[in-house]
């Protein structure tokens, strides 16, 4: 696997440079040029750059950038004005090396939060925190989504983004098992959660936490399941790591994310 982890840590890389490089009055354009140049210069390729879902159009962007309401999958050019005090940037940069994928996510503030930001944010470390220490071999996945969801539901008061989850990947993105963040409710709503963990699985997991709703809208007009946005405009966060199953419990590949600066000043 040491594919995979070489994959992983130039995503990783990829972060450190960008949280240096972040500065109030940046344009996502601005954002996603920079990740252009930095995946080259680590010999990586984006691996969201002309993706489709089925017969939608192609992701025109290096990486996913989405801001406040935007959950996920937000485009280089969905947003045209400049960044400014108060925004909550997800960035998920997705990277093909040597035909292996790295792919992992972190929420950025442009300046100190509020309160409820912070709180916000810490959820999502938290609960990422808490999910991959249930990725136990010969365990079933749906012992990750009772610990986020018990975390960020239960504890926190905040709701995980309904019908977005983790996933399997390796040398394609996306690949079994699904691992949502929230536990089934009825019967075959989630195939995989009591897919027994298997060492050797990779796997990129990711909770998706909004304020004020679990629940998505697209703008008009736009197709292809990008940009997802919250239902009612409340802001939301992304945290995804890549985690390696082994015989002796979960590592996690891209772990120099925890040491990120997530306040852009």
């Amino acid at each position: 696997m040491d594919a995979a982890r070489a994959s992983a840590a130039h995503v990783v890389t990829t972060h450190r440079r960008l949280a240096a490089f972040l500065r109030h009055g940046q344009t996502l354009a601005e954002i996603d040029r920079f990740v252009a140049a930095t995946l080259a210069d680590l010999s990586c390729a984006s691996c969201f750059l002309g993706y489709r879902v089925g017969r939608g159009p192609a992701f025109p962007s290096h990486a996913c950038l989405s801001v406040n309401e935007c959950v996920v999958h937000g485009t280089a050019g969905y947003l045209t004005r400049p960044l400014r005090e108060g925004d909550l940037l997800k960035i998920d940069i997705g990277v093909t090396h040597r035909g292996w994928i790295g792919d992992a996510a972190w929420t950025y503030h442009f300046g100190p939060p509020p309160p409820l930001i912070r709180r916000l944010m810490d959820a999502g470390r938290e609960s990422l925190r808490r999910g991959i220490a249930t990725l136990q071999p010969g365990e079933p996945y749906i012992h990750w989504a009772r610990a986020v969801q018990g975390h960020v539901e239960g504890e926190m008061g905040f709701h995980l983004v309904r019908g977005l989850g983790g996933h399997g990947y390796g040398r394609k993105l996306h690949a079994p098992p699904f691992i949502a963040n929230v536990a089934p409710s009825t019967p075959g709503e989630w195939p995989d959660a009591f897919t027994i963990i298997k060492p050797g699985t990779l796997v990129a997991v990711e909770p998706m936490i909004a304020v004020g709703t679990g629940q998505t809208r697209q703008p008009q007009g736009q197709a292809g399941g990008w940009p997802v946005l919250t239902a009612d405009g409340s802001a939301s966060v992304h945290y995804e790591h890549d985690v390696l199953i082994t015989e002796n419990g979960p590592e996690v590949l891209t772990e120099g994310l925890d040491d990120l600066k997530d306040e852009i000043r």
